[in-house]
């Protein structure tokens, strides 16, 4: 089924994506860039749907949205997100009316997305920065997945392949960082997204 066109001429702010395979460090290096004084106020978290069960210490309406998919079908009928995908067992998605209101407020707003909904929200929003997060190496990649202990050898191996296909969209985005030292990509990513939209004013 296609997906809702969400534009809007009046919008001010920009949209900064965020992407990566899994065990890229990607969800650190968001929450730090949320965190990061030079963006304070600047650049807000879109708050993604979801039909995974809430882990601990998560809260619904702050880290996510969490649906059954029953109401997440609802919505995708509704046209109620900008983008959504199926990432291995569970559903995931950007409230459109969400982004736009903060986007009509003049807020950068920062999406942590796959590949998929990165080439789909760019084609609404040309002017979104996108930025990939890539790891040192496949070797590497590997490990920090299995330091997660949360990973059976099967779905190891579905984490891996994906990622080495997500890794050949890399030359689609605007920006590449390579985590390699957390706290280098941390603030070559922060320089990075405070150069390009405080620049905008």
């Amino acid at each position: 089924m296609s997906r809702p066109t969400i534009l809007n001429k009046d919008r001010t702010g920009r949209i900064v994506i965020l992407s990566g395979p899994s065990g890229s460090g990607k969800t650190t290096l968001h929450k730090a860039l949320l965190e990061s004084p030079k963006l304070k106020g600047k650049l807000v978290k879109s708050i993604s749907a979801t039909t995974r069960a809430r882990r601990l210490g998560e809260k619904d309406g702050r880290d996510y949205l969490f649906l059954d998919e029953k109401t997440f079908a609802r919505r995708i009928m509704r046209g109620y997100f900008l983008e959504w995908e199926k990432v291995f067992d569970h559903y995931y998605g950007t409230p459109g009316r969400q982004v736009l209101n903060l986007l009509k407020k003049g807020k950068h707003v920062l999406l942590c997305i796959d590949v998929k909904g990165a080439a789909e929200t760019s084609q609404q929003f040309p002017q979104a920065i996108k930025i990939f997060i890539k790891p040192p190496s496949m070797k590497e990649l590997q490990k920090r997945l299995q330091r997660r202990a949360s990973e059976n050898h099967d779905s190891l191996k579905i984490r891996l392949e994906v990622a080495k296909e997500e890794l050949k969209k890399a030359k689609d985005y605007d920006h590449v960082i390579i985590n390699g030292s957390l706290e280098k990509a941390k603030v070559d990513l922060q320089d990075l997204v405070a150069r390009l939209i405080l620049s905008k004013g």
